[in-house]
Protein backbone atom coordinates (compact mmCIF):
# COMPACT_ATOMS: atom_id res chain seq x y z
CA UNK A 1 0.00 0.00 0.00
CA UNK A 2 0.98 3.77 -0.99
CA UNK A 3 1.99 5.60 1.62
CA UNK A 4 -0.03 8.62 0.84
CA UNK A 5 -3.16 5.84 0.56
CA UNK A 6 -2.82 5.09 3.77
CA UNK A 7 -2.81 8.09 5.46
CA UNK A 8 -5.66 8.85 3.70
CA UNK A 9 -7.89 6.08 4.66
CA UNK A 10 -7.14 6.75 8.53
CA UNK A 11 -7.81 10.39 7.87
CA UNK A 12 -4.31 11.35 9.65
CA UNK A 13 -3.26 14.84 8.90
CA UNK A 14 0.39 15.53 8.32
CA UNK A 15 2.69 18.45 7.18
CA UNK A 16 2.62 17.25 3.56
CA UNK A 17 -1.17 15.53 3.32
CA UNK A 18 -2.36 18.60 1.23
CA UNK A 19 0.31 18.45 -1.68
CA UNK A 20 -1.58 15.08 -2.97
CA UNK A 21 -3.18 16.64 -5.52
CA UNK A 22 -3.53 13.76 -8.15
CA UNK A 23 -5.33 11.90 -5.45
CA UNK A 24 -7.49 14.76 -4.38
CA UNK A 25 -10.89 15.78 -6.46
CA UNK A 26 -13.29 18.75 -6.13
CA UNK A 27 -14.60 19.76 -3.31
CA UNK A 28 -17.03 21.84 -1.21
CA UNK A 29 -16.92 21.74 2.68
CA UNK A 30 -19.23 23.74 5.39
CA UNK A 31 -18.56 23.53 9.20
CA UNK A 32 -19.84 24.64 12.11
CA UNK A 33 -17.24 24.73 15.67
CA UNK A 34 -18.58 26.32 19.08
CA UNK A 35 -16.96 26.50 22.52
CA UNK A 36 -17.67 28.39 25.60
CA UNK A 37 -16.68 27.73 29.13
CA UNK A 38 -17.89 29.04 33.12
CA UNK A 39 -15.61 32.27 32.24
CA UNK A 40 -17.99 34.10 30.28
CA UNK A 41 -16.05 33.07 26.48
CA UNK A 42 -18.21 31.64 23.67
CA UNK A 43 -16.83 31.29 20.19
CA UNK A 44 -19.12 30.54 17.35
CA UNK A 45 -17.08 29.90 13.69
CA UNK A 46 -18.11 28.75 10.95
CA UNK A 47 -16.10 27.80 8.02
CA UNK A 48 -15.88 26.86 4.54
CA UNK A 49 -13.69 25.19 2.37
CA UNK A 50 -13.52 25.07 -1.59
CA UNK A 51 -11.09 22.74 -3.42
CA UNK A 52 -10.72 22.66 -7.55
CA UNK A 53 -8.86 20.05 -9.35
CA UNK A 54 -7.49 22.38 -12.83
CA UNK A 55 -5.03 19.28 -13.95
CA UNK A 56 -4.40 15.92 -12.93
CA UNK A 57 -1.39 17.24 -11.47
CA UNK A 58 -2.31 20.57 -10.03
CA UNK A 59 -5.21 21.38 -7.02
CA UNK A 60 -6.10 25.07 -5.75
CA UNK A 61 -7.87 26.15 -2.41
CA UNK A 62 -9.66 28.47 -0.48
CA UNK A 63 -10.66 28.32 3.16
CA UNK A 64 -12.45 30.50 5.20
CA UNK A 65 -13.65 31.40 8.97
CA UNK A 66 -15.63 33.29 10.96
CA UNK A 67 -14.80 33.37 14.68
CA UNK A 68 -17.53 35.52 16.37
CA UNK A 69 -16.26 35.93 20.40
CA UNK A 70 -17.49 37.08 23.20
CA UNK A 71 -15.58 37.06 26.73
CA UNK A 72 -14.88 39.85 29.36
CA UNK A 73 -11.52 40.52 28.76
CA UNK A 74 -12.57 41.75 25.20
CA UNK A 75 -15.76 43.84 26.78
CA UNK A 76 -12.94 45.77 29.08
CA UNK A 77 -10.95 46.21 26.12
CA UNK A 78 -7.58 45.85 28.71
CA UNK A 79 -7.85 49.11 30.13
CA UNK A 80 -6.43 49.13 33.28
CA UNK A 81 -8.90 51.65 35.19
CA UNK A 82 -11.65 48.82 34.54
CA UNK A 83 -12.01 45.18 36.06
CA UNK A 84 -13.06 42.49 33.86
CA UNK A 85 -15.81 41.23 36.68
CA UNK A 86 -16.90 44.57 36.81
CA UNK A 87 -17.64 45.15 32.87
CA UNK A 88 -18.34 41.65 32.52
CA UNK A 89 -21.60 41.82 35.03
CA UNK A 90 -23.27 44.37 32.32
CA UNK A 91 -25.01 42.92 29.66
CA UNK A 92 -23.74 43.57 26.06
CA UNK A 93 -25.50 42.82 23.10
CA UNK A 94 -24.08 41.02 19.73
CA UNK A 95 -20.57 39.46 19.45
CA UNK A 96 -17.64 41.66 21.17
CA UNK A 97 -15.30 40.49 18.75
CA UNK A 98 -15.19 38.79 15.07
CA UNK A 99 -12.62 37.09 13.50
CA UNK A 100 -12.46 37.18 9.85
CA UNK A 101 -9.64 34.55 8.46
CA UNK A 102 -8.81 33.19 5.07
CA UNK A 103 -6.09 31.06 2.99
CA UNK A 104 -5.76 30.23 -0.46
CA UNK A 105 -3.31 27.66 -1.38
CA UNK A 106 -1.91 25.50 -4.68
CA UNK A 107 -1.29 22.50 -5.12
CA UNK A 108 1.49 20.28 -7.40
CA UNK A 109 1.80 16.44 -7.01
CA UNK A 110 3.33 14.45 -10.05
CA UNK A 111 3.23 10.86 -8.36
CA UNK A 112 6.56 11.36 -6.45
CA UNK A 113 6.89 15.09 -5.75
CA UNK A 114 4.50 17.29 -4.44
CA UNK A 115 4.57 20.90 -3.54
CA UNK A 116 2.27 23.31 -1.61
CA UNK A 117 2.05 27.35 -1.61
CA UNK A 118 -0.11 30.03 -0.49
CA UNK A 119 -0.80 32.64 1.98
CA UNK A 120 -3.59 33.48 5.11
CA UNK A 121 -4.56 36.56 6.25
CA UNK A 122 -6.88 37.50 9.58
CA UNK A 123 -8.24 40.79 10.78
CA UNK A 124 -9.97 41.18 14.08
CA UNK A 125 -10.62 44.10 16.73
CA UNK A 126 -7.24 44.13 17.83
CA UNK A 127 -4.53 42.02 15.48
CA UNK A 128 -3.82 41.82 12.27
CA UNK A 129 -2.40 38.50 10.76
CA UNK A 130 -0.70 37.73 7.61
CA UNK A 131 1.44 34.82 6.47
CA UNK A 132 3.16 33.03 3.64
CA UNK A 133 3.75 29.12 3.40
CA UNK A 134 5.49 26.48 1.45
CA UNK A 135 5.43 22.58 1.68
CA UNK A 136 7.50 20.40 -0.40
CA UNK A 137 7.40 16.51 -0.08
CA UNK A 138 10.15 13.88 -1.92
CA UNK A 139 8.31 10.09 -1.86
CA UNK A 140 10.96 7.09 -2.87
CA UNK A 141 11.28 3.27 -2.06
CA UNK A 142 8.05 2.62 -3.95
CA UNK A 143 6.16 5.73 -1.74
CA UNK A 144 6.62 3.89 1.63
CA UNK A 145 9.27 6.86 2.38
CA UNK A 146 8.44 10.44 2.63
CA UNK A 147 10.99 13.21 2.99
CA UNK A 148 8.99 16.68 3.72
CA UNK A 149 10.37 19.93 4.65
CA UNK A 150 7.41 22.74 5.57
CA UNK A 151 8.06 27.19 5.60
CA UNK A 152 6.10 29.23 7.02
CA UNK A 153 6.50 33.54 7.80
CA UNK A 154 3.91 35.49 9.62
CA UNK A 155 3.65 39.15 9.41
CA UNK A 156 1.31 40.17 11.76
CA UNK A 157 0.44 43.80 13.53
CA UNK A 158 -0.83 44.63 16.88
CA UNK A 159 -4.22 47.34 16.75
CA UNK A 160 -4.59 47.48 20.80
CA UNK A 161 -8.37 48.86 21.12
CA UNK A 162 -7.05 51.62 24.02
CA UNK A 163 -4.28 54.02 23.17
CA UNK A 164 -1.11 52.46 24.59
CA UNK A 165 2.43 52.95 22.63
CA UNK A 166 3.78 49.54 22.12
CA UNK A 167 7.54 49.67 22.13
CA UNK A 168 7.02 47.57 19.21
CA UNK A 169 3.63 46.86 17.31
CA UNK A 170 4.51 44.04 15.04
CA UNK A 171 4.63 40.41 15.50
CA UNK A 172 6.87 38.31 13.32
CA UNK A 173 7.08 34.26 13.43
CA UNK A 174 9.18 32.12 11.28
CA UNK A 175 8.65 28.09 11.26
CA UNK A 176 10.72 25.34 9.63
CA UNK A 177 9.48 21.41 9.66
CA UNK A 178 11.91 18.61 8.42
CA UNK A 179 9.69 15.40 8.71
CA UNK A 180 10.70 11.73 7.70
CA UNK A 181 7.60 9.47 7.29
CA UNK A 182 8.23 5.67 7.06
CA UNK A 183 5.17 3.01 6.05
CA UNK A 184 6.25 0.16 8.34
CA UNK A 185 3.56 -2.54 7.11
CA UNK A 186 0.65 -1.93 5.07
CA UNK A 187 -0.98 -0.89 8.47
CA UNK A 188 1.35 1.11 10.58
CA UNK A 189 3.19 4.34 9.64
CA UNK A 190 6.20 6.34 12.25
CA UNK A 191 7.02 9.87 11.66
CA UNK A 192 9.40 11.70 12.93
CA UNK A 193 9.35 15.41 12.86
CA UNK A 194 11.55 18.37 13.93
CA UNK A 195 10.56 22.19 13.86
CA UNK A 196 12.59 24.89 14.46
CA UNK A 197 10.74 28.23 16.02
CA UNK A 198 12.03 31.97 15.61
CA UNK A 199 9.84 35.22 16.92
CA UNK A 200 10.74 38.94 17.10
CA UNK A 201 8.26 41.71 17.80
CA UNK A 202 6.19 42.56 20.86
CA UNK A 203 5.49 38.83 22.08
CA UNK A 204 3.43 39.45 25.10
CA UNK A 205 0.26 40.57 25.63
CA UNK A 206 -0.52 44.38 25.55
CA UNK A 207 -3.41 44.07 28.23
CA UNK A 208 -1.98 41.57 31.22
CA UNK A 209 -0.99 44.25 34.07
CA UNK A 210 -1.03 44.76 37.56
CA UNK A 211 -1.56 47.69 39.57
CA UNK A 212 0.79 49.23 41.67
CA UNK A 213 0.59 52.23 43.49
CA UNK A 214 -2.29 53.31 41.25
CA UNK A 215 -0.28 52.67 38.44
CA UNK A 216 -0.50 50.08 35.47
CA UNK A 217 2.39 48.07 35.32
CA UNK A 218 2.17 45.97 31.99
CA UNK A 219 4.07 43.09 31.38
CA UNK A 220 7.26 42.76 29.78
CA UNK A 221 8.57 39.58 27.49
CA UNK A 222 11.72 39.85 25.70
CA UNK A 223 11.52 40.83 22.09
CA UNK A 224 12.91 37.44 20.48
CA UNK A 225 12.28 33.54 20.83
CA UNK A 226 14.10 30.31 19.78
CA UNK A 227 12.30 27.55 20.11
CA UNK A 228 12.79 23.79 18.98
CA UNK A 229 10.61 20.98 19.02
CA UNK A 230 10.58 17.09 18.46
CA UNK A 231 8.05 15.27 17.67
CA UNK A 232 7.01 11.50 16.79
CA UNK A 233 3.96 9.71 15.87
CA UNK A 234 2.85 6.23 15.58
CA UNK A 235 -0.35 5.13 13.54
CA UNK A 236 -1.74 1.42 13.52
CA UNK A 237 -5.09 0.33 11.99
CA UNK A 238 -5.99 -1.76 14.43
CA UNK A 239 -8.70 -3.57 12.13
CA UNK A 240 -10.54 -2.71 8.91
CA UNK A 241 -12.47 0.65 10.83
CA UNK A 242 -10.48 1.41 13.52
CA UNK A 243 -7.46 3.12 14.15
CA UNK A 244 -4.96 4.35 16.90
CA UNK A 245 -2.84 7.32 16.67
CA UNK A 246 -0.28 7.78 19.37
CA UNK A 247 2.44 11.03 19.75
CA UNK A 248 5.11 12.79 22.00
CA UNK A 249 6.43 15.93 21.44
CA UNK A 250 9.39 17.56 23.50
CA UNK A 251 9.76 21.56 22.88
CA UNK A 252 12.63 23.73 24.37
CA UNK A 253 13.44 27.40 24.23
CA UNK A 254 15.83 30.23 25.07
CA UNK A 255 13.12 31.49 27.71
CA UNK A 256 13.95 28.65 29.36
CA UNK A 257 10.78 26.92 28.79
CA UNK A 258 10.52 23.14 28.59
CA UNK A 259 7.57 20.87 27.34
CA UNK A 260 6.17 17.35 27.26
CA UNK A 261 2.82 16.60 25.09
CA UNK A 262 1.36 13.04 25.13
CA UNK A 263 -1.57 12.53 22.60
CA UNK A 264 -3.55 9.54 22.34
CA UNK A 265 -6.21 9.13 19.92
CA UNK A 266 -9.02 5.91 18.66
CA UNK A 267 -10.80 6.70 15.60
CA UNK A 268 -13.76 4.57 14.04
CA UNK A 269 -15.18 4.88 11.11
CA UNK A 270 -19.05 4.12 11.33
CA UNK A 271 -20.16 4.70 7.71
CA UNK A 272 -18.19 5.66 4.48
CA UNK A 273 -19.01 9.43 5.66
CA UNK A 274 -19.08 9.42 9.38
CA UNK A 275 -15.58 8.49 11.14
CA UNK A 276 -16.07 9.11 15.39
CA UNK A 277 -12.97 9.09 17.71
CA UNK A 278 -11.97 9.91 21.55
CA UNK A 279 -9.16 11.68 22.30
CA UNK A 280 -6.92 11.90 25.79
CA UNK A 281 -4.04 14.48 25.84
CA UNK A 282 -2.06 15.35 28.38
CA UNK A 283 0.21 18.58 28.85
CA UNK A 284 3.06 19.71 30.99
CA UNK A 285 5.75 22.27 31.13
CA UNK A 286 8.43 24.61 32.77
CA UNK A 287 8.09 28.23 34.00
CA UNK A 288 9.82 30.88 31.91
CA UNK A 289 13.04 32.77 32.65
CA UNK A 290 14.21 35.88 31.64
CA UNK A 291 17.73 36.74 32.77
CA UNK A 292 18.23 39.86 30.88
CA UNK A 293 15.54 41.37 31.84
Amino acid sequence: MQIKKFIAGLLVFVPFAKGFASGAKDEVGIGFNTYFDNGDVQVYSPTFEFLKKLTQKILVGIKARIDAISAASIRNGGRPTQADAVTGASGKEGFDDTRYAGSIFGSYDDGENSITIGGYYSTEIDYEGRSIFANLVKQFNEQNTALGIGFSQSFDKWKPVFKRNLPKDYRRERKIDLSLTQLLSPTAMVQFIYTDLYSEGFLSSPYHYIILDNIAKFEKYPDTRKGQAFTFKVVKLLTEKLATNLSYRYYKDDWDIKSHTFNVELLRDMTENLTMGIRYRYYTQTKAKFPNL
